[in-house]
């Protein structure tokens, strides 16, 4: 292969390998998506684990969950945008908020899926994509997910060879991300090489839709 072609095609890896959507959009779809409604007796989680088109796709499809919204949260910045949240200095990570109903999926069970979803152990790192903004995060809503999130991770410690850095943070303002980016696999997995190359596999492995 010449020297110009390999140069071609090792300048496209990093596009099929990192969250990054497509730029060219309709003005509605750069709109925040409406903030997930919490039915009565349901409860809400929000949690962080890379990319956030992956969490969504699999929570979704989860016996008892109400709704999977990607969203922004920790940060310091009022109503950050994608963009915003990209450079990594305004402080959030790529959430998913999580509405479920308790009788039908417990608190435990959303969190075990969790630790199976992602890498816990690597710092503001899931595979390609790299910044505080894709770091491992539970952000607990009351002092009761508090203490199942920090007994969950204790037990998800047996699992893994090395440290989990999770931190665990009481929730604060949720910021719902952009219209386009909610359900993003489903809607884009056979045009987008990120979801093919990185969500699918994952979706196949945890033996859910994909």
């Amino acid at each position: 292969m010449k020297r110009r072609q390999l140069l071609a095609l090792l300048l496209t890896i990093p596009s099929l390998a990192s969250c990054e959507p497509e730029k060219t959009m309709t003005s509605d779809a750069k709109l925040p998506a409406p903030a997930p409604k919490v039915p009565a007796g349901s409860q809400v989680i929000t949690l962080g684990a890379g990319c956030f088109w992956c969490i969504e796709a699999a929570y979704r499809q989860l016996d008892g969950v109400h709704a999977a919204v990607s969203g922004y949260m920790g940060g310091t910045l009022a109503n950050p945008t994608y963009d915003d949240i990209c450079t990594g200095g305004t402080g959030h990570a790529e959430v998913v908020q999580v509405v479920f109903d308790p009788t039908k999926i417990s608190a435990e069970k959303i969190l075990a899926w969790f630790w199976d979803l992602h890498d816990p152990t690597t710092l503001n790192r899931q595979g390609a994509d790299v910044g505080t903004q894709y770091r491992s995060a539970i952000f607990y809503h009351d002092d009761s997910q508090k203490a199942l999130a920090e007994a969950s991770k204790k037990a998800a410690s047996a699992n893994f060879k090395d440290p989990i850095v999770t931190e665990i943070t009481k929730a604060s303002t949720f910021y719902p991300a952009e219209n386009y980016h909610q359900d993003y696999y489903f809607q884009n997995k056979s045009k987008n090489g990120y979801c093919r190359a990185v969500i699918t596999p994952k979706l196949k492995k945890l033996k859910l839709d994909h």
